[in-house]
């Protein structure tokens, strides 16, 4: 019997995560001022940090396996910025606090400076109705 192999593993799931964060965090900066957009912006951001960061303990678990455990720290250490920001975001976008949501995209965006998105790029719009979907599981979290 031959290998699984699986086509949608996690890095390639992050890869195309950040690349959607960076289009979203460039679309955030031409914002002239808060509105709807800017609010499903901000929580795509926040919630696609989320899965980033939920991706890393999958991706080092092979590792782990082989006793490469300082590669594993290392990697994790390399990404726990993903959930720190995630959060901080969260927490401004809930807040409407927009200048902490400025301050944690250009954060973000020095972060993922190195990935490069072309400007045809096929990505679309994910970040539209991300607001609803991030207040039902902030009122999920809750009990509400």
């Amino acid at each position: 019997m031959s290998r699984i192999i699986n086509p949608d593993s996690a890095g390639k799931e992050r890869n195309r995560l950040n690349k959607a964060i960076v289009v979203a965090v460039r679309e955030l900066a031409r914002q002239t001022e808060p509105g709807a957009e800017s609010r499903d912006l901000a929580a795509f951001i926040t919630l696609a940090l989320a899965t980033v960061a939920e991706t890393i303990d999958v991706s080092v678990s092979a590792w782990e396996k082989r006793g490469y455990w300082v590669k594993a720290d290392k990697f994790r250490m390399d990404w726990v910025w993903a959930g720190q920001n995630a959060e901080r975001m969260r927490i401004a976008v809930l807040a409407d606090d927009w200048a902490g949501v400025a301050q944690t995209a250009a954060q973000i965006a020095q972060r993922l400076n190195k990935i490069t998105v072309p400007p045809g790029h096929h990505l679309g719009r994910p970040w539209m109705g991300a607001w609803d979907v991030m207040r039902k599981r902030q009122a999920n979290s809750r009990g509400l």
